[in-house]
């Protein structure tokens, strides 16, 4: 996706910008009209060459009027088009009824919509409902989705797919399943939130050449944590430096029984660049780190007061790894509740910060969300319903940093959250949030402020997990993406 703009829009800030670019620079909406479907048809050409074959299903509004643009250039292809609508064209007005005109006077055949596909079809375009969707697909247009899904052909849809609430990326009653999006002025961000990843299939953008006056005037809701923004982070490193330089991440968890989750955070802690990394853990541990990783220093401890001298030497603190919620542990949360040092907090912490919630401004959190519902006292699905509603909750409620884990991660900040767009499905493994915390946690120690470090850490363990899917996701572990660091935080 690294070919997509950076900034990423609300529904209304892309209707916006379409109002300004059609009353203030004098653009003709047909012509957007025009260019999105010229966009359409060209993406379709490419991605799919043997599709010969397109029916476009059209309903009301812009959507449909896109839908008879696209057939229009279509025929003009030699492509063999047939268009069914689910509203009355006659009842269309403004751009789309022209769009609509235009495609009967180039010799195209709209059918009204009966509950039957061309079962001949190759290629669907969905052209039904847009971005603007806010209640739920029923009647005859939930009809047409369950067709479309049903149906053996590739799918297209156009803007957004049909049923994808344009903001939130939540299924609306049903949503059409295409295996590619094509969406246009700006980047909507249901298109990548919630359930819409299923949904959307690949992705491309069409900017309709949109004046960037325009743009400018608009505010995005989120920014995608892109090349840039790695490459100013991740600078090349001065030829004189040593591992004083790059920052002493002391890590706390390894309940007993549990000395994996600190093994793994620890090695990420090194792989991403940190000079020097300490582990305290339980005493039963100690030995068996230092020999499973001899770059680790282990510290086998009995409670808070043996965190003192340790404290002393650390730049930054990565705590909740293998915790685990025994008296040993709660000892542990009362005592590093009260640091001061940048903190990184993850697993069995956020569990007993659900239980004493308290504010910290020098703490990243990273929560999933069924640590998010804990942390807020709410469902999953509603976290997962709103996510940058749970983000900014979070923040609120927590102070600090927070990074919303799963499926487009999200990284708060001072003014727009980063949204992380890399990672597939293989990743839901047990050790992956472990590594995550020692990336961020060695990124903070090389002196990346909070927020920062925590964008490039998600978007550096996605890309390294990325990598590692190469081989396959199913069966990826943890420690096939801690191999993959190395090559991506070395930009």
């Amino acid at each position: 996706m690294e070919r997509l703009p950076a900034n990423i829009y609300s529904v209304a800030a892309v209707r916006e910008t379409d109002r300004t670019t059609i009353e203030d620079h004098g653009v003709p909406g047909y012509t957007l009209m025009t260019r999105a479907g010229e966009a359409a048809v060209a993406a379709a050409l490419a991605r799919f060459p043997s599709a010969k074959r397109w029916q476009v299903l059209c309903g009301a509004g812009n959507n449909g009027g896109d839908g008879y643009v696209v057939a229009r250039l279509a025929m003009v292809q030699g492509i063999t088009v047939s268009v069914l609508s689910l509203v009355d064209p006659d009842k269309l007005s403004g751009d789309a009824a022209t769009a609509y005109a235009d495609f009967v006077a180039g010799g195209g055949v709209v059918v009204p919509w009966e509950g039957q596909l061309d079962p001949d079809a190759t290629l669907l375009v969905d052209a039904i409902l847009g971005s603007g969707l806010e209640r739920d697909v029923g009647g005859e247009f939930a009809r047409a989705v369950d067709a479309i899904n049903a149906h053996s052909a590739t799918v297209l849809a156009l803007d957004i797919p049909t049923g994808i609430q344009g903001d939130t990326g939540a299924v609306l009653g049903c949503a059409v399943r295409a295996d590619l999006t094509i969406t246009f002025v700006g980047l909507k961000t249901g298109l990548f939130l919630g359930d819409a990843p299923d949904y959307r299939g690949a992705l491309e953008f069409a900017d309709l050449q949109v004046p960037e006056a325009v743009r400018d005037g608009i505010e995005p809701a989120m920014r995608r944590i892109d090349d840039r923004l790695l490459a100013r982070a991740l600078a090349r490193r001065q030829r004189t430096g040593h591992k004083g330089d790059y920052g002493h991440v002391l890590i706390i968890g390894g309940g007993e029984g549990m000395p994996g989750a600190v093994r793994l955070a620890g090695e990420a802690a090194l792989r991403s660049g940190a000079g020097l990394v300490s582990v305290a853990t339980h005493p039963a541990h100690a030995a068996m780190l230092v020999a499973s990783r001899p770059e680790l220093m282990p510290h086998g401890i009995d409670g808070p007061d043996d965190l003192e001298p340790l404290l002393q030497r650390a730049d930054v603190v990565a705590f909740g790894p293998g915790l685990g919620r025994s008296g040993w542990a709660r000892a542990l949360f009362e005592f590093v509740r009260g640091l001061s040092q940048p903190m990184v907090w993850d697993a069995d912490a956020l569990n007993w910060l659900a239980d004493q919630p308290g504010k910290a401004s020098r703490r990243v959190l990273t929560p999933h969300p069924g640590e998010a519902s804990r942390l807020l006292g709410v469902s999953v699905k509603e976290i997962q319903a709103d996510r940058p509603a749970a983000l900014s909750a979070l923040r609120e409620t927590y102070g600090g940093t927070i990074v919303l884990k799963g499926a487009g991660t999200l990284v708060s900040t001072e003014r727009l959250p980063f949204l992380c767009t890399a990672g597939n499905p293989g990743m839901g493994s047990a050790g992956m949030g472990d590594v995550l915390t020692g990336v961020i946690a060695a990124l903070m120690g090389q002196g990346l402020d909070p927020a920062t470090a925590a964008a490039v850490g998600v978007e550096v363990h996605a890309r390294a997990g990325d990598r590692a899917a190469g081989r396959g996701e199913r069966g990826m572990i943890a420690s096939d993406v801690l191999q993959e660091l190395r090559a991506v935080i070395n930009p």
